[in-house]
C-alpha cells in the first residue's frame, strides 16, 4: 500500500498540476483521497514535516543515473507509514541526502524490508480494511464496507485476498467471529 500511495502522490506532485503551492495542494489532495478510504487524516503531519514531505517527493522522482542515484519512494513511504499507521519513523531531511554511503545502502539487500506476511504490497483498499480490522477485530464485512465506503462484495473479495496472502484469518465463524491479524507489520 505504501508503495502505491507513495508512487501515486509523487506522480501527481511531479506533473506540477498546480501553478503555485504544488506541494501544499498535493497534501490537501492526499488528505481528501485518504478520507475516501476511511482514514481520519489531518493536515498536522503535513504541516509538521512540510520540508521533509516536499524533499521526499523530490527523491521519489529524482534520478542521476550517471552517479548511480535512482528515484526511490523509501522516504515518502516512511512519511505515509507514520501518517496512516502511527509509526515513529525518523523524518529528517539529512536522511534524504545523497552520498556514496547512502547509495551503497540503497542498493544493498540489508535495506529491503524484512517481514513475514508483509503489507507493503497491499492496495490502499486492503490497507483500509486492515486498519479497520486492527481497530475493531469483531467487525462484520458489512461494517467494514460502511466504514471504508465500498460494497460488501468488494470487502468480501478483499478479505479473501488478505486471507490467501496469510495476512488475516477469520476465527470462530459468523456469529461470534473476529479477525486475527497474522502480521506485526501494522503498528498502532
Amino acid at each position: 500500500m505504501n508503495k502505491h500511495i507513495a508512487k501515486f502522490v509523487s506522480g501527481i506532485w511531479q506533473i506540477h498540476a498546480f501553478g503555485e503551492g504544488n506541494t501544499r495542494t498535493t497534501a490537501v489532495f492526499t488528505i481528501k483521497y485518504l478520507h475516501t478510504f476511511g482514514f481520519n487524516i489531518s493536515n498536522e503531519a503535513f504541516a509538521d514535516h512540510s520540508w521533509y514531505f516536499r524533499n521526499a517527493l523530490v527523491r521519489a522522482n529524482y534520478n542521476d543515473l550517471s552517479n548511480g542515484v535512482y528515484a526511490t519512494t523509501e522516504y515518502i513511504e516512511s512519511f505515509f507509514r507514520n501518517l496512516i499507521f502511527g509509526e515513529q519513523n525518523e523524518l529528517k531531511n539529512r536522511n534524504l541526502l545523497i552520498g556514496e554511503e547512502k547509495r551503497d545502502k540503497i542498493q544493498s539487500a540489508e535495506f529491503l524490508p524484512k517481514c513475514n506476511n508483509c503489507t507493503l504490497d497491499c492496495t490502499l483498499e486492503e490497507m483500509a480494511v486492515l486498519k479497520y480490522i486492527q481497530e475493531k477485530p469483531n467487525a462484520t464485512q458489512k461494517e467494514i464496507a460502511a466504514h471504508i465506503g465500498k460494497s460488501e462484495r468488494t470487502v468480501k473479495t478483499i478479505t479473501v485476498n488478505l486471507s490467501e496472502k496469510g495476512i488475516i484469518e477469520r476465527k470462530n465463524g459468523k456469529p461470534n467471529g473476529f479477525w486475527e491479524l497474522k502480521t506485526n507489520d501494522l503498528n498502532s
